[in-house]
């Protein structure tokens, strides 16, 4: 875990039935001698250290291949041959890196729950996986994984789950949905309304030919929890880390510090409520019926707070509340002919 002095949390209040730099991909393969984390910029870049025949050259092609690219994105190979590493010693080296979706090259379903597992627990990145396999798509979405979102194709190859997050994944978090992409390099799966359902209700998305247009299906997790949600909750918890943590640096900068009275509170305050604005402007945060953002933060003067607290130099109390954008993903019309 990386060290701060900084921690967010949210509680996500489900809503009651009526009748709720970022984007860089990692692609994590494997080879006999294995291969360090490093950046790439461009598939040229990738073809030195990975040629055309090799699983991450493959994953990596289908990331950069679409309108939208990432500007970066990241290859590690585990070592498979003598003395093998495991994912389960790999993976938590790996969260120290810059990233945030997960590619891998696997398609055991074994690799796929170890590192949906991982993923699950540390909190702070996605995991795309593609399977071929209704019965391990089964088994996956047993699992519930919030973060962790896969993509059902009968040609799973050429790296579908690659491509989607290749053209969605470094658009600005918040301003779209995962739903409706055209994939450059990926055939459409011909397939009618009750195979869509069976996707679905396995958890996957698929990518299919809807009006003329080939997209995707869905934007969903296995715990059905829309994709660019969580993406959402990642950028706005890391973004206040990053804030507040920048403003008691500066402080330290400046040979100052952050008194503990009023002034000092509205500093950490007004560090969050820039960071909830900038969210709203992005899409993620919802506007009334005058246009004005919904969230609002609650920070309470010295005088409301522990003193114990205060003595130990911590301030707890500050808290903040939203409400999501989201995004129109199905509608109904109704209409009316009239002959007079």
């Amino acid at each position: 875990m990386s060290i701060r002095d900084v921690t967010v949390t949210i509680a996500v209040q489900q809503p009651t039935p009526i009748l709720g730099g970022f984007g860089k991909p990692l692609i994590l393969g494997s080879s006999t001698a294995g291969k360090d984390f490093k950046n790439y910029a461009d598939i040229n870049a990738v073809k030195v250290d990975y040629p055309a025949s090799t699983e991450e050259y493959k994953a990596a092609f289908a990331l950069f291949a679409q309108k939208n690219p990432p500007a970066e994105i990241a290859i590690v190979s585990r070592k498979t041959g003598a003395a093998p590493v495991t994912l389960e010693d790999l993976l938590p080296s790996l969260f120290l890196k810059d990233w945030h979706f997960l590619v891998t090259t696997s398609t055991v379903v074994a690799d796929i729950i170890a590192i949906a597992d991982a993923v699950e627990a540390d909190k702070s990145r996605q995991f795309v996986a593609r399977t071929s396999s209704k019965e391990d798509l089964a088994t996956i979405k047993a699992k519930g994984y919030a973060r962790t979102f896969g993509m059902y194709h009968k040609n799973i190859n050429n790296y579908p789950d690659a491509a989607w997050v290749g053209a969605v994944g470094s658009l600005p978090v918040g301003s779209v949905t995962w739903k409706g992409w055209t994939l450059v390099g990926i055939e459409p799966m011909d397939i009618d309304a009750t195979e869509l359902n069976a996707i679905h209700a396995l958890g996957a998305n698929t990518y299919l030919t809807k009006a003329g247009t080939n997209v995707t299906s869905e934007g969903k997790t296995f715990s059905g929890d829309f994709i660019d949600f969580i993406h959402c909750e990642d950028y706005i918890v890391y973004s206040i880390q990053y804030e507040v943590q920048d403003l008691f640096n500066q402080a330290q900068a400046a040979l100052t510090k952050i008194p503990y009275d009023n002034r000092g509170i509205a500093q950490i305050e007004s560090r969050v409520r820039t960071v909830l604005q900038r969210s709203f402007l992005q899409g993620m945060i919802a506007a009334d019926n005058d246009g004005v953002p919904l969230y609002n933060t609650t920070f309470p003067p010295r005088s409301q707070v522990d003193p114990a607290n205060i003595a130990a130099r911590n301030y707890p109390d500050g808290q903040f509340e939203l409400v999501i954008a989201g995004a129109i993903h199905n509608t109904a019309i109704r209409g009316t002919i009239k002959f007079a």
